[in-house]
């Protein structure tokens, strides 16, 4: 089968997997014995810390190792809200964050707080001067992801941070899509807390992180940990950290040589689409705000769910959307902020790419594409 849903999720890095293997044989301590086993793990994982702080531009001291971006995004917003920068109950989120991050919120509105959800415009993009609009006194939270998962627009995070630092408001931002996508150490400096995770760059599963700027006096979620300078609970999947380290590495390396290789990718997976563009529409952002390795769009007149289940026929994998949302059976989040009727969600589908992707690959794709809606033959588009 030929793999089209990196978005998702990525394989394992073959040097990042013999890291793995190597960590959990040689550096098995935990890190919190004080006995050298124990000392030698820490190293490692201090070690680790400070790499990916240099990667990212920030601070060692706010870097804590979570198992995944969903953790994070619940951790960073609940460590968050534990220190406001002022009196308030109100949340600020977009309506296509992750769906983790709306389960937090849902579950603080039964708590008494307000949530305003901000859609996307016509380029997949939140506005800022929408979302200035939507500040009220009571403002003490800005939730915004970074690149949507689904369409893979580029948020602008410069700004928003600009308008939530100028209305003292603390502002977190998923980081899961860009982190290993984008240079992120002009940005990362810029906000309260971010997550990440390492699956998405060819790490481990089960593996990620957030950064809480070090000077916000936070309060843990759980009490009484003893780990992370008492963040989080639990012991630390070391040889996980050290691989994921190994992949943040290899992929924040190759930035610019995967950004170069996606565009031609996309070009090329457009152009092979030219035989049924009147069916065929493409969210998307301007070349500056649109990261190149994920597509989303729809057929009209053709459910995404069949045109995946089509695709894997002829051993293509693609998807519907994030595989978190998937599982709830729902349509992605992003058609909803896009503004889309209930059929017109339910059209839609993503392909994402990744180092394995070839030109060939997706061209063959393309085609096969193709060949399914020339047999379906749908009605055209209606904008």
């Amino acid at each position: 089968m030929i793999y089209f849903d990196f978005a998702a999720t990525t394989p394992l890095d073959q040097d990042a997997a013999e890291v793995y293997v190597k960590v959990a044989m040689e550096y098995f301590g935990n890190t919190q014995s004080l006995h050298d086993c124990g000392s030698q793990a820490n190293i490692l994982l201090e070690n680790c810390r400070e790499e990916l702080a240099q990667l990212m531009g920030i601070h060692k001291k706010g870097l804590y190792f979570t198992s995944g971006g969903s953790e994070g995004n619940f951790l960073a917003i609940e460590a968050l809200l534990s220190s406001p920068l002022k009196d308030g109950n109100h949340i600020i989120a977009g309506i296509a964050e992750h769906s983790s991050i709306h389960g937090v919120l849902n579950r603080l509105q039964k708590q008494g707080y307000d949530v305003t959800l901000i859609p996307f415009n016509a380029d997949g993009l939140i506005d800022p001067e929408l979302l200035l609009q939507s500040i009220r006194p009571e403002t003490i939270l800005i939730t915004v992801q970074h690149v949507n998962s689904e369409i893979g627009t580029i948020q602008p995070i410069e700004k928003i941070a600009k308008i939530a630092k100028n209305n003292h408001i603390h502002f977190h931002s998923d980081f899961v899509q860009s982190f290993g996508k984008i240079n992120l150490k002009a940005i990362a400096p810029l906000i309260s807390s971010f997550s990440f995770s390492g699956h998405k760059i060819y790490g481990p599963k089960g593996v990620g992180g957030v950064y809480i700027k070090p000077e916000i006096p936070l309060i843990p979620f759980f009490p009484g940990g003893s780990h992370e300078s008492g963040f989080r609970p639990g012991t630390l999947n070391v040889p996980a950290i050290a691989a994921m380290t190994a992949a943040a590495q290899k992929i924040i390396g190759r930035l610019e040589e995967d950004q170069n290789k996606f565009q031609l990718l996309r070009k090329a997976f457009i152009e092979t689409l030219e035989p049924i563009k009147q069916w065929v529409k493409i969210y998307q952002a301007d070349y500056e705000r649109q990261l190149a390795n994920i597509i989303g769009m729809r057929i009209a007149g053709i459910e995404g769910q069949w045109m995946m289940l089509e695709c894997n026929r002829f051993d293509f994998a693609i998807s519907t959307g994030s595989a978190c949302q998937i599982g709830m059976q729902t349509p992605a989040k992003v058609t909803e902020a896009l503004g889309l009727n209930k059929e017109a969600a339910k059209e839609f589908i993503r392909i994402s790419f990744g180092h394995s992707s070839t030109t060939e690959d997706i061209i063959k794709l393309g085609e096969t594409i193709v060949q399914i809606v020339e047999a379906f033959k749908p009605a055209p588009v209606i904008d």
